[in-house]
């Protein structure tokens, strides 16, 4: 049986899965030309339109609206917002937090079932909490102080003992820089760098790893001030100080006096000088924190850190696009479901309590070899 619906909708449905008429074409075993008679004219068989519900990954009623729905985020949007006063967010954007959203419901039922204990940290803290105090509990909490940063060899270094730590805590961090693990789907730093959902069982950290590393250790720690803050949300962090939204504002004060003490910092400063160099080998953090901690004492002027962090970050993409594609899938995969998610997930599914298809959806694999491939990198013998 035919039905018509807006050729408009159908487009948009094609257009938010990232697909082009010809890739579509082949997920739904038609032509090319017939994609494009659907578009032009919104008529196709009640079968064919759940399949393409099924391809685009759009809910099935979706594709009989008048118009292309609007879609919001399910968490809290502390983006700034663009010029045009719309901050309408990206199917990939939408993806990943559907996704993590996904991650994070099945490991806190794993955790309910294994009768785990909530964490205390998770919502413990408000706005009316001095963020100087607020950061010596974080700092304590997840082993973050500079005499701890000190063993690192470098500030990367110092970024993955971060990482591990939040993991170790409880934290599930997960990176990636693609929605999907679709590299035609890139997820845009100019979009987000981050997000948090809370969950006083399940907390989970996303971190856009499109962005330099540098910048990365910076969202780490806001994103980690907002699950002390029991507060959901996607972050841009655009602006050092985002003006207009307290919640921000507080979790980057936060985070930077985590990362450098301000006291710390003038300590060093009277002792060795200004040379960023010198600071970010004391401090082990990036030189883009250095930046910013500079400027809050006073040092750097607000234009001459904004020359300086654009110039460093621009610095990394124009190094980034020569790097060529590849590396290690299953290293790359473990950050990008999270070590203890996937260890947790892939135990399970060996027990026999979780399905394999269920796990194949929630780890992104499609086949059972490299399902088995996965469980041997992280220790799992069949």
């Amino acid at each position: 049986m035919k039905v018509t619906v807006q050729p408009r909708v159908l487009e948009w449905a094609r257009q938010r899965a990232a697909l082009t008429e010809g890739e579509l074409a082949k997920k739904l075993g038609a032509k090319e030309e017939q994609i494009e008679q659907w578009e032009d004219d919104g008529t196709l068989t009640y079968k064919r339109i759940e399949k393409l519900a099924k391809a685009t990954r759009v809910p099935f009623g979706y594709l009989f609206l008048s118009e292309p729905p609007k879609e919001k985020l399910p968490v809290t949007d502390f983006r700034t917002v663009g010029s045009n006063g719309e901050n309408e967010p990206s199917p990939e954007l939408l993806d990943v937090i559907y996704d993590a959203m996904r991650k994070q419901n099945w490991y806190r039922d794993h955790l309910l079932e294994m009768e785990a204990d909530p964490l205390p940290f998770i919502g413990s803290t408000t706005l009316k909490t001095s963020p100087l105090q607020l950061a010596l509990k974080i700092r304590k909490k997840f082993r973050l102080a500079t005499s701890l940063r000190s063993t690192a060899k470098n500030w990367e270094e110092a970024l993955n003992f971060m990482f591990r730590h939040c993991e170790e805590e409880g934290v599930l961090v997960l990176r990636s820089g693609v929605a999907s693990g679709n590299p035609h789907r890139p997820l845009e730093i100019s979009e987000f760098r981050g997000f948090a959902l809370s969950d006083p069982y399940a907390p989970l950290i996303f971190i856009n790893s499109k962005d330099a590393p540098a910048a990365q250790m910076f969202t780490l720690i806001h994103e980690l001030v907002h699950l002390w803050l029991g507060v959901s949300g996607v972050s841009n962090l655009e602006k050092t100080y985002a003006q207009n939204q307290k919640i921000e504002q507080f979790c980057n004060q936060t985070a930077a006096e985590i990362l450098v003490p301000l006291s710390e910092l003038k300590e060093v400063v009277q002792e060795v000088g200004t040379e960023t160099s010198t600071l970010r080998k004391h401090f082990k953090v990036s030189l883009l924190v250095i930046f910013r901690r500079l400027k809050d004492l006073g040092v750097l002027s607000e234009a001459e850190f904004k020359k300086r962090y654009k110039a460093e970050v621009d610095e990394f993409q124009k190094k980034r696009s020569k790097q060529k594609g590849g590396g290690d899938y299953y290293a790359t995969q473990k950050v990008r479901v999270s070590p203890s998610f996937a260890r947790a997930l892939i135990g399970s599914t060996l027990e026999g309590k979780t399905p394999y298809r269920e796990a194949f959806g929630l780890l992104g694999v499609k086949k059972t070899e490299t399902f088995k491939k996965f469980a041997s990198e992280l220790k799992f013998n069949f």
